[in-house]
């Protein structure tokens, strides 16, 4: 047995086996944790090590977000003193405070919260990363109500017309207001930040996983300054008001840089701006995290293994195809190929990928990229997006000519890709030669893991998920974990088209093309009405997204 009796726990447990548990007493000889130890040599996760702290010193173990915190009682403590230490008050209820801590033998936290606080102390763990980020949370969100009353208070009228010189901006309240809303944004996992004006008022919102929510309101008064500023960050012209324009901003943020891709728009009452939020540098993402089941992903290696010919993914905007692509690219991704890509604009950089972005002011559109990209040896090719005819035929030909080509299109299902490719031009014997397989996308909330409740299935509902019996699904219900709205996070759900030599023969026999649909079916494709039932019955989504997935 070990001197240590968290790594006994550990060995215990069937979470380290002998020669691991040396590897981390090695570790605490030299004066580290055992449990830090052992997440960061990626023995445990963390959370399965957190739940061994918390059984051993009788601790209660949760997600920072399931807890509500007082703001009262957080207002208390100053972030700087929270994030120095490591821990965030949580409550205060008859005489007792609740405390969050990450680590039970962390004394330095443990000291702190007593010298704030001499009476009875509650203990909670929760995941060093997610005390973290929830302590910056709170921090944004109190700086942003901060600022949003400095500005609401202190309105002067500005002349919509004056300018603004980038010095005054620096010092203007809309400074901190912006970089504020940015911060926040980010905390709250949003994608887009939309700034809207009216005409008294202007509102600010935030998509979250894919729904729009309301956040601030602030005087329009106040509203030529943020343009202003936002204008100088993004590098867009500040004079021009009448047309739209696109910008950038790159910011590093907890230590993350992240790409905010900015958009102005012309309205009655000012321009409009929508940030749309990438992590550029943290992609990550594996096709099982993707919503990819076993039975797609036997499908999706089979398509992946073709030496050439022309993968495509179909959806609506904002359906996740490119950061499928992106999975498919990083899974590619080996010393001995060359895969080059062309974007708009390259949504994340991937190490190892040469990535080019189009410039249509200077004639570099997905055409003219892409016959320069066959020039360059390429394995592998990557077109953003189909767009026109000429796109088309140049991908159709690298596909047929030796080369793995994916691609994007907007088509509402699967076998509507191929209808596509022909209006566009394509001859039918090149499309049914070239096209490898086509993978159909949409994204559906998740149920909240925290607060989902369980009901059988009613008849109206059995028909609609194809049961004959009664059957348990999940519905949503709302908690702090899920902000209230009963959903945490996306998936994306699936209508997967492979190749074969039937649905080839009848491409090329333009008389099957509007059976190819039931052709698919019948040769192995789960349509996305199905896939997304199967989701339901899972307990993963509820039955209000399969409704309006398809009511679209």
């Amino acid at each position: 047995m070990y001197k240590n009796e968290i790594i006994n726990e550990f060995l215990d447990r069937g979470l380290l086996n002998r020669e691991q548990a040396d590897m981390v007493a090695a570790q605490c000889e030299n004066g580290e944790k055992p449990n830090e130890a052992a997440v960061r040599l990626e023995l445990v996760s963390a959370e399965e090590a957190l739940k061994v702290m918390g059984e051993y010193y009788g601790l209660p173990v949760s997600h920072i977000d399931s807890l509500e915190v007082d703001s009262g009682v957080m207002e208390k403590v100053s972030r700087y003193t929270a994030l120095q230490n490591r821990f965030l008050p949580i409550s205060f209820t008859d005489g007792a405070l609740t405390v969050a801590i990450s680590d039970p033998l962390d004394f330095v936290a443990l000291s702190a919260v007593k010298s704030l606080y001499s009476g009875k102390i509650n203990y909670i763990l929760v995941e060093r990363d997610q005390l973290i980020s929830k302590i910056q949370s709170l921090a944004a969100v109190s700086s942003t109500a901060s600022v949003l009353r400095d500005i609401n208070e202190t309105v002067s009228s500005n002349d919509e017309d004056e300018a603004f010189d980038e010095e005054e901006i620096r010092n203007a309240p809309a400074v901190k207001l912006v970089d504020s809303l940015l911060n926040e944004a980010i905390l709250y996992r949003a994608s887009d930040i939309h700034i809207e004006p009216f005409e008294k008022s202007v509102r600010v919102r935030y998509r979250i996983d894919g729904s729009l929510n309301d956040r601030a309101k602030f005087s329009v008064e106040s509203y030529p300054a943020i343009c202003a500023r936002l204008k100088i960050l993004s590098g867009i012209n500040i004079a021009e008001r009448r047309i739209p324009q696109d910008g950038r901003i790159n910011m590093t943020i907890q230590d993350v840089e992240y790409d905010f891709r900015v958009s102005t728009l012309p309205t009655v009452y000012g321009e409009k701006f929508v940030i749309r939020i990438l992590d550029k540098s943290a992609f990550s993402f594996t096709r099982t995290e993707l919503g990819f089941t076993e039975r797609e992903n036997a499908v999706v290696d089979k398509i992946l293994k073709h030496s050439y010919g022309i993968v495509l993914l179909t959806g609506p905007t904002g359906c996740g195809k490119s950061t499928t692509l992106y999975s498919f690219l990083k899974e590619l991704n080996k010393d001995d190929v060359n895969i080059v890509t062309v974007e708009d604009p390259v949504e994340y950089t991937l190490h190892g990928v040469n990535q080019t972005q189009v410039n249509p002011k200077a004639n570099l559109t997905f055409a003219a990229a892409l016959r320069s990209i066959l020039r360059q040896d390429p394995n592998i090719i990557m077109i953003g997006e189909i767009r026109d005819e000429e796109t088309a035929q140049i991908a159709i030909r690298a596909a047929i000519t030796g080369h793995l080509v994916f691609s994007t299109l907007h088509t509402n299902d699967a076998p509507g890709s191929i209808n596509r490719l022909i209006d566009m031009g394509v001859e039918p014997y090149l499309v049914a030669d070239a096209v490898v397989g086509v993978i159909t996308q949409r994204l559906v909330k998740r149920l909240c893991p925290q607060c989902k409740t369980p009901a059988l299935t009613t008849p109206a509902e059995m028909a609609m998920l194809g049961v004959e019996t009664p059957a348990e699904i999940y519905h949503p219900h709302g908690c702090p974990f899920c902000n209230n709205t009963g959903y945490r996070g996306r998936t994306a759900v699936h209508e997967i088209m492979y190749m074969n030599d039937k649905l080839r023969n009848s491409i090329n026999d333009k008389s099957y093309l509007e059976n190819l649909r039931t052709l698919s079916v019948e040769n192995g494709m789960v349509p996305l009405w199905n896939a997304c039932c199967q989701l339901v019955l899972d307990g993963v989504t509820s039955i209000s997204e399969l409704m309006a997935l398809f009511n679209e």
